[in-house]
């Protein structure tokens, strides 16, 4: 049993050996370190002060950082969608806001690069800002997802 095991553990060393001289098993650093994450679909979210469609300086940097991480990648799609808070203002009121807070969102997503054929830009007013029965407050934002591929 003793010369069993040394014979069993050589055997074994020797074959895991045997693979590491095998041609073309190992690549190129280049193709084993790559970053698939940053051509692939992003989702972020800008939030907006109550009643405005202003973009804030934290939301210009959002945009301006997710236009830079996307740069040289094929960009298949964006889609905007503006949300309101319903706690306050009529549900056309909201509509509009809504609107008004996806289109300054998808200008300056244009203006950072991004490809405006590529746009959908909708608006769900009040309607967007009930979840599961409550009125969420936090619903004063634009959704922003873009779908993005390696070139």
């Amino acid at each position: 049993m003793k010369t069993i095991l040394p014979v069993a553990v050589a055997g074994l060393t020797l074959a895991l050996l045997a693979g590491c001289a095998a041609p073309d098993v190992y690549k190129q650093r280049s193709d084993l370190v790559t970053n698939p994450a940053a051509c692939a679909a992003t989702r972020f979210e800008v939030y907006f002060d109550q009643d405005q469609a202003r973009l804030t300086t934290a939301a210009r940097e959002a945009i301006s950082m997710t236009a830079s991480q996307l740069q040289g990648c094929d960009i298949t799609k964006v889609q905007v969608l503006g949300l309101a808070d319903a706690r306050s203002g009529t549900a056309a009121a909201n509509q509009s806001l809504s609107e008004r807070r996806a289109r300054s969102v998808a200008e300056a997503l244009a203006s950072a690069g991004l490809p405006a054929p590529a746009f959908e830009v909708t608006g769900a007013g009040a309607d967007g800002a009930v979840v599961n029965g409550v009125n969420d407050p936090l619903r004063r934002r634009t959704e922003v997802l873009i779908e993005a591929k390696p070139r």
